[in-house]
């Protein structure tokens, strides 16, 4: 874990006391990198936040306090960091007494170090203290000197934070923290610390509250979602609150992300069976199709035991998705081991990968052996593993041609603003021509083509709720 456990800026006063209506006119602006929860973080950021007065605005160049939610998961996403950092000085500089905080995997990691590189920021948080930042903001406001403070573990009693979602539809709920796992290439562990479930009738609570504001869906998050419970007293897994979800007015749709192989235990898949309002998806990282090397990543699996996992899925929901998660060029993968791991997409005939080429990162036990694989070499295997991706994700995506599929409808699409989008049972992107009084409902939709990476079709009559 990170070395640096408090360090912050001497100050006379806990600023407590400090006048909230001073902040009543404030901004707030957040810039959210990396995963899922990372986006749940910032949405309770918000709410913390706004506690204390600072509103939510989308203009950085307007903004009193400019937070950085940061992912240290890859080098380009750290590098990303500071090209960000370098703007934000200049938009500090012309707006006098405005304030820069960094958070996230990137601030856990650095501590007060990060200051050496962006001496400007004035407040540095980890991930296990988020429950802090109103504290360290009305520090760092009063006394005018830099606030770092990186704790090494959760509190022992997580709290329960303010949230101010950013969607109206569908929402995050963060179920588990951290993970147990030591992969030889992650430095999740490192900077999210160890796995922490919360209790079963708090998360019940929560999305009752959605359910009743207009929430129709739900996601349950963690670094590794299938382990929730298992550190909790009486043990339970994640299928037991699944079923404690199916009944939960309004929420039309409960989906998880993301978990180990290891974790995905039967009693999982028998409730995303049995559940009515469980979704038919599955989001299982693999990492390589290749025995030696996720011995090498540390996985605690091979090969064989994740395709009777997948056996398993499909044999008790036929019409399931399963996407998953590839590095390539990690240090020493051979060519034939690389290829191992274009015939297992092939074969499992997953509905969409995320692929990334290994980056080393720091603290890790991988990021200091020998043999790694050159750049232009990792890059090159990342097209062909795309290209196969596509040519797979394809394959899996025409089954749905002429189909009626049921949507939850999410609004405009980005790139045809003329046409609707939303999201099948099974996480499949479908875009379609509606109308705005559409948005948020559950849609049946004709299937009339098929991509890749998306389905398109029309509405089929006499098909919403």
């Amino acid at each position: 874990m990170n070395q640096t456990t408090l360090a912050i800026t001497d100050a006379r006063t806990d600023d407590k006391t400090a006048d909230k209506t001073d902040a009543a006119t404030l901004s707030v602006y957040i810039e959210t990198f990396g995963c899922q929860m990372n986006k749940a973080d910032s949405e309770n950021m918000l709410g913390l936040l706004d506690e204390i007065g600072y509103k939510q605005t989308s203009d950085v160049t307007a903004a009193d306090l400019m937070i950085l939610n940061t992912c240290a998961i890859r080098e380009g996403a750290e590098d990303k960091v500071f090209s960000y950092l370098g703007y934000w000085r200049r938009v500090k500089l012309r707006r006098p007494g405005s304030l820069i905080a960094v958070g996230g995997c990137v601030a856990q990691d650095a501590g007060a170090d990060l200051l050496k590189r962006v001496p400007y920021v004035d407040v540095v948080f980890g991930t296990h203290n988020l429950h802090r930042l109103p504290e360290l903001v009305l520090k760092a406001r009063s006394t005018k000197e830099k606030v770092v403070e990186v704790l090494q573990e959760l509190p022992e009693d997580l709290p329960e934070l303010p949230v101010i979602r950013q969607n109206s539809l569908s929402a995050w709920v963060s179920v588990i923290y951290g993970c147990d796992y030591n992969c030889t290439y992650c430095i999740v562990p490192y900077v999210r610390g160890r796995e922490k479930s919360r209790e079963p009738d708090v998360i019940e609570r929560e999305v009752r509250e959605l359910g009743q504001t207009g929430y129709a869906e739900v996601t349950l998050l963690g670094q590794n979602v299938t382990a929730y419970g298992h550190d909790l007293e009486p043990k339970i897994h994640l299928g037991h609150l699944l079923e404690r979800l199916e009944n939960v007015d309004g929420i039309k749709r409960v989906r998880f992300i993301t978990g180990h192989p290891r974790d995905l235990q039967s009693g999982i898949i028998d409730a995303v069976a049995r559940v009515s309002n469980a979704c038919e998806y599955f989001h299982v990282p693999i990492q390589a199709g290749d025995d030696r090397t996720l011995r090498r990543m540390a996985r605690g699996y091979n090969v064989d035991f994740y395709r009777r996992l997948v056996d398993e899925i499909r044999s008790k929901i036929p019409d399931a998705a399963i996407t998953t998660d590839l590095i390539v060029g990690f240090p020493g993968e051979t060519q034939d081991e690389f290829m191992n791991t274009i015939n297992l997409v092939e074969e499992i005939g997953f509905d969409a990968c995320n692929t990334a080429a290994y980056s080393p990162r720091p603290h890790t036990p991988a990021s200091n052996w020998e043999a790694q694989v050159p750049d232009d070499e990792k890059y090159e295997r990342l097209r062909f593993l795309n290209s196969v991706v596509s040519e797979v994700s394809h394959r899996r995506n025409k089954p749905y041609l002429d189909r009626v599929v049921e949507v939850l409808v999410e609004g405009r699409s980005e790139k045809s603003p003329e046409r609707l989008t939303g999201r099948t049972r099974t996480n499949k992107l479908v875009n379609f021509v509606g109308s705005e009084e559409l948005i948020g409902k559950l849609v049946d939709i004709r299937i009339e083509q098929a991509n890749p990476w998306a389905l398109r079709g029309s509405v089929h009559s006499g098909g919403q709720s």
